[in-house]
């Protein structure tokens, strides 16, 4: 069966393809070739898809969009290897990718797990990047123990979590379909078909449960690590450059705290906007509101 990738021309976009060593990447990469670039960064268990309502404003007000697919996600390859997909695997395949387009004066749009892989590679090549645009997620070394919500507990346990996750696919159907939007009549057959067709068997989904099995449990740790080299890069190349966080109020995954406790102290001036009545993924919820924010912030740049 021929997979229809442009969802009945709700992602009409060319593929590009990047080679790594773990495997073949997609991406694409949308606009003017010496426009500004814009990089959006997804998390789990979405791909490119999620910001298929930014890239045709963004190109629209001259912009270069790039939207990579992390290994295992999207379009791009899923081996059923779970070591491929660590945090600190996809931050440094991120980042090969993004340095292999020589980009300058870059804009970050991360949101979820899309923080710190993205942000990882902003951290690392502060030259190129020249703004950073913040949706509901983190890039910091937890301060104390990590509280785990129950259905996050589950999935980290053996057989478990590969039931729930790989076998009833419910990140997708439990999370992403259900307590991770508000406005649930947006997905509609086409949206849901996007976010289903990627993960279509057991072994495809192994990518899906790493991410949960990666959330750090407290300050020590190769993640936390990781996660406090990414903080640390952020604070001491950042906080002179524009800032922007946009917030969805009604995550159950990252709650408003966050903001506080992390975000404004790491960028105690940046800018906060919050959105009353959207959940989790809310390039979903509120792309309507997020996009021509994106825009201003950008053009305000110019």
């Amino acid at each position: 069966m021929t997979i229809d990738w442009t969802f009945n021309g709700t992602w009409p976009y060319e593929p590009q393809w990047f080679d790594t060593p773990d495997g073949r990447m997609h991406y694409v990469d949308e606009g003017p070739r010496d426009g500004t670039p814009i990089v959006l960064a997804h998390g789990n268990p979405t791909w490119g898809y999620l910001y298929r309502n930014f890239i045709g404003p963004l190109t629209d007000a001259g912009y270069r969009v790039i939207v990579p697919d992390h290994l295992g996600f999207g379009r791009s390859d899923k081996r059923d290897e779970p070591e491929l997909y660590t945090i600190a695997r996809h931050a440094d395949r991120f980042e090969a990718l993004i340095e292999s387009l020589d980009l300058h004066e870059a804009t970050v749009v991360s949101q979820d797990w899309g923080g710190p892989i993205s942000l990882t590679w902003a951290a690392r090549h502060p030259e190129r990047v020249a703004s950073l645009f913040i949706l509901n997620t983190f890039a910091h070394r937890p301060p104390g123990k990590v509280r785990l919500p129950t259905p996050i507990k589950l999935f980290r346990m053996p057989g478990i979590g590969e039931a729930l996750v790989k076998g009833a696919h419910f990140f997708v159907r439990g999370f992403l379909f259900q307590a991770g939007i508000k406005h649930r009549d947006r997905l509609t057959k086409d949206v849901k078909s996007a976010y289903l067709t990627p993960h279509g068997s057991w072994s495809t989904r192994t990518p899906i449960l790493v991410f949960p099995r990666e959330i750090p449990a407290g300050p020590e740790g190769p993640i936390s690590e990781l996660l406090a080299e990414t903080e640390a890069g952020l604070e001491a190349h950042f906080r002179d450059k524009p800032v922007k966080i946009m917030w969805a109020m009604q995550d159950i995954a990252f709650t408003p705290e966050i903001i506080d406790d992390l975000w404004l102290k790491t960028f105690p001036d940046a800018e906060v906007e919050r959105l009353a009545d959207a959940g989790h993924y809310l390039q979903e919820d509120a792309h309507e509101r997020i996009v021509p924010a994106v825009i201003e912030f950008l053009e305000r740049q110019k």
